[in-house]
């Protein structure tokens, strides 16, 4: 059989992590799959740091980044750029991820060319085009286009057969992320880490760790206050360390910094690396958070979640209560926190709770599902 060649592509810190076990998955079959991978950069040194935890080697890094470009712009830059290496590479498959503008026009690009394309963390849906802004329409441009759509859930199946999506061309996986972490975690034994190092030096481990991040476009604004007003009222409380590595977007960092800055318990931090912040992750007692992939990571490491957002495309954390959905809303942010912190039955109700989003097999599932798919070619 004739190798095919697969062509992964991504541009963020989160989709990195998550399609690089799949890249080392497909890697592991070379009689089968010549593999290619391109960065559109769409993140910049937060990119570049889990590319060499991972240890990818990229044959193509676009390198799309400037500062405070607008989407149309990068939009523009990922249409033009990436069909250059298309028609360069001529894969059979192009495989992206979830719900970032490089994946969206990525896809577009491959359907103007014919090329097929897998959607790995496919059929994920608030039903709300502008809630997360721009990440739902972004997946769901995929989810169009897409010829294999890699589920990671019943619930994200179900939503792509709403959408008249075929059903033979959905396979339910798992999510990568569990993938990606469970090699991070076992990584993190023999790694050395001048980041993680800084934090043990720097933080009172002593104390219960409630571990925060905020970067979605939604919370700019009043929301963005509300979270720090929360947090200030939070901060008050006895034995407990808020740790927030604080996003590089100003929209973020200023209100951030203006506010919280001066706290003696509240830790603004640079982002972090990946293998410093999965290791904080572990360490911590709580999150609060707008992000989705943390929303699966923290149950694998019992961490209750709290979602600072008005919806999910990830409700199966909040049927399995292994997060609750608190929005940008100060009082129930602090009111819920308060409760984790001193209800212990409520908190190991939660944290023991299994992970609805996999056991780290999703990348073995997926490149299962490729090679039965080209041996019936």
């Amino acid at each position: 059989m004739k190798k095919k060649k697969i062509l992964f592509v991504f541009g963020t810190r989160p989709e990195a992590i998550k399609l690089a076990p799949v890249i080392h998955q497909f890697k592991l079959e070379k009689t089968l799959f010549d593999v290619s991978i391109c960065s559109t950069g769409q993140h910049g040194e937060m990119l570049n740091q889990v590319i060499n935890f991972f240890e990818i080697k990229l044959n193509y890094n676009l390198k799309l980044m400037t500062p405070n470009q607008s989407l149309s712009s990068l939009s523009s830059k990922i249409l033009t750029h990436f069909d250059e290496i298309l028609k360069k590479e001529k894969p059979d498959y192009i495989f992206v991820h979830g719900d970032t503008t490089t994946s969206a026009f990525a896809s577009i690009v491959a359907f103007y060319n014919q090329i097929k394309v897998c959607h790995v963390e496919a059929g994920l849906r608030t039903f709300d085009k502008y809630s997360p802004f721009p990440e739902e329409m972004n997946r769901s441009i995929v989810g169009r286009i897409a010829d294999l759509h890699f589920a990671p859930t019943e619930n994200a199946k179900n939503n792509l057969i709403k959408e008249n999506i075929k059903s033979n061309s959905i396979v339910i996986t798992g999510n990568t992320v569990i993938d990606a972490l469970f090699y991070g975690i076992k990584r993190l034994e023999n790694y050395s880490d001048k980041t993680i190092e800084y934090l043990n030096n720097n933080i009172n481990f002593k104390n219960k760790i409630i571990l925060i991040t905020s970067h979605r476009r939604e919370n700019f604004g009043k929301k963005l206050k509300n979270i720090c007003e929360a947090l200030i009222e939070i901060s008050k409380q006895d034995n407990v360390e808020l740790v927030y590595p604080v996003h590089l977007n100003p929209n973020i960092s200023e209100t951030v910094k203006d506010m919280l800055s001066g706290i003696p318990n509240i830790h603004l931090l640079k982002p972090l690396n990946y293998p410093a912040f999965i290791w904080l992750m572990k360490k911590s007692f709580l999150i609060l958070t707008d992000s989705g992939g943390i929303q699966e990571e923290a149950p694998s490491l019992n961490v209750p979640v709290l979602i600072m957002r008005n919806n999910t495309e990830r409700p199966e954390g909040i049927q399995a209560k292994t997060a609750l959905l608190v929005g940008a809303e100060k009082n129930k942010i602090i009111n819920n926190t308060i409760k984790l912190l001193e209800d212990e039955n409520m908190y190991k109700k939660i944290s023991l709770n299994d992970n609805p989003y996999g056991d780290g097999n999703a990348s073995k599932m997926i490149v299962k599902k490729m090679m039965e798919l080209c041996s019936e070619i």
